[in-house]
């Protein structure tokens, strides 16, 4: 890279933005067809930038429609307009310039101008919107409508200079007969100006008085309008209010690391200097530098969290041959845009000292109140934090940090691989005034970028962070332009379901007591202004072991046994008992059934006996019922006599667990029926339905406990098998009392409309399978935030058995439910005051282009012109994104206000009630 890049890209940059005015045409006052019509066109792709009139533009593109123009054999002269004459033309040397364009690379033949009032050469070739290779004796250029495709190309395909270039030369010829001049080098020189100079000019440094080398750290970075700027989208007096509503101004930073975009040992910052130097994303080097050889030999912390790489194996991660082995970053959370200043190079592996580096230098450049900080390993890296800032350079200190509230995260994927106690202290989920940030924007980031590995990790270390710099401010410039659609999207996704887990919330709290509500709210509350006291989310229960839960199962099996071998049937029963006992006796059924169809083909003697003395004691059970049912329902007597006439006829032989014993419930509506005897079978069944659905609640968590402790404690092939019996026999008993509930639902359903019952359908609802889960548990598809609660755990009544752990696991789902309806709200609150934010800076940037239009004195009227078309262009084009976007979220109030409750549990005026209605100019045609 020559030096005189350096000193002469103010020039090159004056040069460029005076292309945006009419440059050397401005006294000409008619076209060269003498006619009358005003010179308003001229045309990009030609060579040249003649204004011309409306009948030369149309006349000289009626054969190039597509603009195809061959430049070989072609004499170019340059100062000049075509058709002009140069008396003092200076041919190049050698007469070979060689120009790339899109339709290849051509050699011809060029003349500078060589008159008195000629310009130096490489500025003639830009002002024919040519790009120059050098600024020594140029001999080499190409097209600006080359530099921009490619700009464009390598940011949506990725695609190398190496490969675009050798494409051209294959446009040029694809045959190799025809000899072509190697200008790769000059091309990747001239790229590399051209992304520099197209960052300067965009942020504004050529209309700045100052000039470009006083560009400030970070200042061309592309910034995140949604963010808190202090006094660019913040209400005045921001700063002085009050603790529940200064969350909303809070910055969200996520921090990581990527070690896909290693760079190899080559070159040096001595050969290779960075153009940006600290002006965009990419820290200072030469200060970064320095900090790390002052404190390169301090020992990284080991984790006592779970074994991190990051930590544990950051002194020890292999760097031969590299000079970087990744990149660390710093990105807006909850936008995923990159922040100035926040990338770094990363010498060995991910180490405090590299990170904290790059936390700081984004953090004291915005001066706000409140930090949230995402970072994979925060549980650890936050413990020291405060005292390894005090030995950082002065400048990367945070002043007045005792009236600074910092938080600490774990991006929510990267959660679940720390120890339990992390998972609640450090989670988004159950954090407050976090909103439904996930903390993973660098991942969705490196997708992106990671594509440019293979061709940054062969770069010398400028060019590797000027071309990084570059891809960083397209990706954040794509999601500027993208935030009006996402937002909206957002704002539609979290008024739904901040409503859904409002009802969510309500539904489970009443099925619990208000004296416990009390309790548990203070707790939580409690917790969440002060971290060290008692979490609400983690269990307080012992958990059962392996042998507590096998006694359980044969409690209860002794206990279906007992009610089982006691129904005793005679001929003085009651209509009440009769109806019970035809429960039970359908109860055994299931079970006999249940039975029969595990007995398998290779059954034993023994079992097979076993299951005929059921049968036959089913049978016989069944026999005397049937003869009492006939005294009280006579409607069942000649459904029997057909059905064992049926039989006699050669019929197979009824099974018992087949017999129909046409209870109320199963006899068709027409039939006689007394009334009584259907109010006796709906209050049995009814208790019948509660104590399946309790049954089924209770082998959920028996069954989840058993997996539990065989996950973590059973080894070997015994043990194993052990726990996968009891594991089944709990699946069994979970399906036997799902069996009950549903045959007791569908008794329920016939004879309610028999016996005008209404309501009872919204706490016996169809069980399904998924809904038979424990109460953390979700169903693919839902998340933690996203998650719904499974019905059968809001019933009324859940903690009526005064169970400790079933209490203990409600009460730790009522903290989630409330951090989700809590998160959801929060969630909806910070983007419409982040909505408000983007449109007070894009009104902000548009002024600000605005006062640059006339801030740099320019002696040239051309100049001049120049600089005020490109601020205006630049400043309407905000003005025409803030309209747009205020258009595009027009409808977000009333998407809100459908989906408040009545009560107006979240209260829109805790926003400002003028967003989305600042005023501003009507949008404007302009183009990107």
């Amino acid at each position: 890279m020559p030096a005189t890049i350096f000193t002469e890209r103010s020039s090159f940059l004056d040069e460029m933005i005076r292309l945006e005015g009419r440059g050397d045409e401005i006294p000409r006052g008619t076209c060269s067809c003498k006619g009358e019509e005003p010179l308003l066109y001229r045309c990009k792709d030609c060579f040249g930038v003649e204004m011309v009139c409306r009948a030369c533009i149309l006349q000289r593109h009626v054969h190039n429609p597509l603009h195809r123009v061959e430049l070989l054999g072609l004499r170019i002269q340059l100062g000049h307009n075509p058709g002009e004459t140069c008396y003092n033309p200076e041919p190049a040397a050698g007469d070979d310039f060689v120009v790339i364009d899109v339709h290849g690379i051509h050699e011809i033949g060029l003349d500078f101008c060589g008159c008195e009032t000629a310009q130096i050469h490489y500025k003639q070739l830009i002002r024919a919107r040519w790009f120059p290779a050098t600024t020594l004796n140029p001999q080499t250029a190409a097209t600006f409508a080359l530099m921009e495709f490619f700009h464009l190309l390598t940011f949506e395909s990725k695609v190398s200079a190496y490969e675009f270039y050798h494409s051209i030369a294959r446009r040029t010829d694809n045959t190799g007969t025809t000899p072509i001049r190697d200008r790769y080098s000059a091309f990747m020189r001239m790229v590399r100006q051209w992304r520099h100079l197209k960052m300067l000019k965009r942020a504004g440094r050529g209309h700045d008085p100052s000039g470009v080398d006083a560009t400030s750290a970070g200042e061309c970075a592309v910034l995140c309008p949604a963010c808190p700027h202090p006094g660019k989208n913040l209400p005045e007096g921001w700063e002085d209010a009050s603790h529940d509503i200064r969350w909303k101004y809070a910055l969200f930073l996520a921090i990581d690391a990527n070690f896909r975009l290693k760079r190899k040992l080559v070159s040096s910052d001595n050969v290779d200097p960075s153009l940006n130097a600290g002006s965009c994303y990419f820290v200072e080097e030469n200060a970064y530098k320095q900090y790390l050889s002052e404190r390169g030999c301090e020992p990284q912390e080991k984790s006592s969290c779970v074994s991190h790489n990051a930590v544990n194996m950051a002194d020890t991660k292999s760097s031969r041959g590299l000079a970087a082995t990744g990149v660390g970053t710093v990105d807006c959370a909850r936008h995923d845009m990159k922040l100035p200043n926040g990338v770094g190079d990363l010498q060995k592996g991910e180490r405090y000292l590299n990170m904290d580096y790059l936390v700081f230098s984004v953090m004291v450049g915005f001066a706000v109140v409140v930090f949230n900080l995402s970072y994979d390993i925060a549980c650890q890296w936050h413990k020291k934090l405060w005292p390894r800032m005090a030995s950082m350079p002065p400048r990367l200190h945070l002043t007045d940090r005792d009236n600074k509230t910092i938080r600490f995260f774990v991006p929510k994927f990267h959660l679940n691989a720390h120890v339990q106690s992390c998972q609640t202290a450090f989670s988004f989920n159950f954090g407050k005034n976090v909103g439904r940030t996930d903390g993973e924007a660098p991942e969705r980031g490196w997708a992106n970028i990671n594509r440019v590995a293979s061709s940054t990790k062969e770069m010398g270390p400028g060019t590797c962070r000027d071309t990084l710099d570059d891809h960083f401010s397209d990706w954040n410039w794509k999601k500027v332009t993208m935030l009006g659609q996402r937002m909206l999207r957002k704002v539609k996704e979290a008024s739904r379901r901040a409503k859904l887990h409002r009802e969510e919330l309500s539904e489970l709290q009443r099925s619990i007591p208000a004296s416990s509500l009390s309790v548990w709210k203070l707790e939580i509350e409690a917790w969440e202004e002060d971290s060290t006291q008692p979490n609400p989310f983690e269990s307080r229960v012992i958990p059962m072991t392996q042998a507590a839960v096998r006694r359980q199962l044969a409690e209860k099996e002794a206990v279906d046994l007992q009610a089982g071998v006691d129904v005793s049937l005679h001929a003085d029963i009651s209509p009440s008992l009769l109806i019970a006992s035809g429960i039970d006796l359908q109860d055994q059924q299931r079970r006999l059934a249940a039975d029969i169809s595990a007995l398998g083909q290779h059954a034993t003697d023994i079992q097979k006996t076993k299951i005929f003395n059921q049968s036959n004691a089913l049978q016989r059970r069944l026999d005397m019922w049937a003869q009492i049912q006939v005294l009280y329902m006579p409607a069942v007597a000649p459904i029997r006599a057909m059905e064992d006439a049926c039989r006699s006829e050669g019929t197979a032989a009824l099974k018992p667990e087949s017999f129909q014993l046409r209870l109320p419930s199963q006899l068709a509506p027409h039939l006689p029926c007394n009334q009584q005897l259907r109010e006796c079978e709906w209050e049995l069944r009814y208790a019948q339905a509660h104590d399946a659905l309790n049954d089924v609640r209770q082998h959920i968590r028996l069954f989840t406990h058993l997996n539990t402790f065989r996950t973590a404690n059973v080894r070997g092939q015994r043990a194993s098998t052990r726990a996968r019996t009891a594991l089944n026999l709990a699946e069994q008993k979970k399906r036997a009392s799902k069996a009950k509930y549903d045959a007791a639902r569908d008794a329920l359903t016939a004879l309610a409309p028999l016996l005008g019952k209404f309501g009872w359908t919204d706490i016996m609802r169809p069980l399904g399978w998924t809904d038979m889960r424990p109460m953390g548990d979700f169903i693919q598809g839902q998340s933690e935030g996203t998650r719904d609660i499974p019905w059968i755990w809001k019933t009324p009544g859940v903690l009526q058995d005064n169970d400790e752990g079933l209490q203990d696991c409600l009460r730790i789902e009522w903290c989630k439910a409330r951090a989700q309806e809590a998160r959801w709200s929060e969630e909806l609150l910070l983007l419409l005051e982040e909505m408000q934010r983007v449109l007070m800076f894009l009104t902000w940037q548009g002024t600000w282009w605005s006062g640059l239009a006339s801030a740099r004195h320019q002696e040239r009227l051309a100049d001049s012109e120049g600089s005020r078309a490109y601020a205006n262009r630049q400043s309407a084009l905000r003005e025409a994104m803030a309209e747009k976007f205020r258009q595009r979220w027009a409808i977000v109030p009333a998407v809100v206000a459908a989906e408040l409750d009545d009560d107006g549990t979240l209260d829109i005026a805790d926003t400002d009630s003028t967003m989305l209605t600042i005023e501003g100019p009507p949008p404007l045609a302009v183009e990107d």
